[in-house]
C-alpha cells in the first residue's frame, strides 16, 4: 500500500487511496503521522455525490470537517492517481467543494463559504465556521506579531484555541498587516494542539473577517504563512461572500511503501 508524504505551504500530510479498503481511519491516522510529525491524514474515497470523497483526521486521531491545504493536496493526488481531470469536486464534511490545476503544483480549491461569522463573538476575536456544520476558527489581529513570537505567545494561542466562546474550540489565527492587500498569520491548530506551518482554512477565514470588517475592497489577499504564501480570493454580491477561492503550492514530498 503506498502513503503519500505531502504538503501544501509546509501545512503536511499522509495521503491515501481507501477506496474498497475497510480500515479504521482514526487509528491510522495516529500511527501515520507519527512516521513524519505530519499535521493531518486523508482518506481519497468513493463519492456518489462528488469525483471522490475526503476522509480528514488530525494527528490525534480526530476527525475534521475540511482543510483547505489538504484539499488542495488532495485534489493534485487525485489528478496523479487518474481519478479526476485537472477539475475535481470533492464531498467533505463540511459540503462539496470545487478544486482545479492552475499550473503545475499549483492548485486551487473552493473554500466553503461562511455558514457562522461573528464578528464580535469575544472582546478581541471574531468567530468564523466555514461551511455548515463547518471548521471554526477564532480570527484576532495581532499588531507587529512575528514567527518568532511563537513560544512567547503560546499560552495566549492555547488560550484563544480553547475559549469558552468557541462550542466546538476553534483553530486560533491571529494576524498582522504587511500592506494594504497582505497579512502575515499565525495559526495554532485544534486537533494538531500545536502551531502548523501554514492553515488553509484558517488563511480563508481571516480573509473572510477583513472583508466583512471592510477591510479588503478588492477581495484578494495573500496570506504569509511560515511555510509559504497562499492566495485568498473572497467574491461576493457586496452584501454576502458567494465564492472563497485558496490557491497555492502542493508537493509530494515522498512515497511510502507501508
Amino acid at each position: 500500500m503506498q502513503v503519500y508524504y505531502m504538503n501544501g505551504a509546509g501545512n503536511d500530510f499522509m495521503v491515501m487511496d481507501a477506496r474498497g479498503q475497510n480500515l479504521d481511519f482514526a487509528a491510522t491516522a495516529v500511527a501515520l503521522c507519527k512516521l513524519t510529525h505530519a499535521d493531518g491524514f486523508m482518506a481519497l474515497d468513493h463519492s456518489e455525490t462528488a469525483d471522490f470523497r475526503l476522509h480528514f483526521y488530525n494527528s490525534d486521531g480526530t476527525r475534521g470537517e475540511m482543510c483547505g491545504n489538504g484539499a488542495r493536496c488532495i485534489c493534485r493526488f487525485a489528478e496523479e492517481l487518474g481519478v479526476s481531470g485537472e477539475e475535481m469536486t470533492v464531498q467533505t464534511d463540511a459540503g462539496t467543494v470545487f478544486g482545479k490545476r492552475i499550473r503545475p503544483g499549483i492548485y486551487q480549491v473552493q473554500l466553503n463559504i461562511p455558514g457562522v461569522m461573528d464578528l464580535h463573538r469575544t472582546e478581541a476575536a471574531a468567530y468564523v465556521e466555514l461551511g455548515n456544520p463547518g471548521v471554526p476558527h477564532a480570527v484576532q489581529e495581532f499588531p507587529g506579531l512575528t514567527w518568532e513570537m511563537r513560544e512567547p505567545l503560546r499560552e495566549r494561542f492555547q488560550a484563544l484555541r480553547h475559549h469558552p466562546a468557541f462550542p466546538k474550540g476553534a483553530n486560533a489565527n491571529m494576524y498582522t498587516w504587511v500592506d494594504a492587500s497582505t497579512v502575515r498569520i499565525l495559526t495554532y491548530e485544534r486537533g494538531v494542539e500545536d502551531y502548523t506551518l501554514a492553515c488553509g482554512t484558517g488563511s480563508g477565514a481571516t480573509a473572510a473577517v477583513l472583508w466583512a470588517q471592510g477591510k479588503l475592497p478588492d477581495g484578494v489577499l495573500t496570506v504569509k504563512n511560515p511555510g509559504g504564501d497562499l492566495k485568498v480570493t473572497v467574491k461576493s454580491d457586496g452584501n454576502a461572500i458567494t465564492a472563497l477561492l485558496l490557491e497555492g503550492p502542493t508537493e509530494i514530498v515522498r512515497i511510502y511503501e507501508i
